[in-house]
């Protein structure tokens, strides 16, 4: 029996998306194990400068890949991403916005939760009351 995953407030960790169906182990959270070598814990919602941004770093997640099951992301999509990608987009100035109850305490490894904080939408609008 798997043990309940966390977010980055100690709590159950949410959906993040059916549709388009994301997470490592496409069941809609940003679960992680030792598999995930990517570390898919940050539950983002997508942007078209950070979608642009990650083409250009060499991870097209815009064109749709069928073979792959992959419909393509939109602006708007929420998506489980490499926490890394997100820490280096989060450098570069175009990070995406990110949903806290969603996105799995193993991101805490490379991503302060202040940080992340500061990026949180909640109901889909950003939490300005920190």
């Amino acid at each position: 029996m798997k043990d309940t995953s966390l977010n980055i407030f100690d709590l159950p960790l949410e959906e993040c998306s059916r549709k388009p169906l994301t997470g490592f182990f496409r069941n809609g959270c940003c679960d992680t194990g030792p598999e995930d070598v990517g570390c898919h814990t940050v539950c983002a919602v997508m942007t078209e400068e950070f979608l642009l941004f990650s083409r250009r770093m060499g991870n097209d997640l815009i064109t749709p890949r069928p073979e792959y099951d992959f419909p393509g992301l939109k602006a708007g999509d929420r998506w489980c991403l490499c926490a890394l990608r997100w820490k280096e987009a989060y450098d570069a100035g175009c990070a995406p916005y990110i949903i806290p109850e969603a996105t799995h305490k193993a991101a805490l490894r490379y991503i302060d939760i202040d940080i992340l904080i500061q990026f949180a939408l909640k109901n889909n609008t950003l939490d300005t009351n920190g």
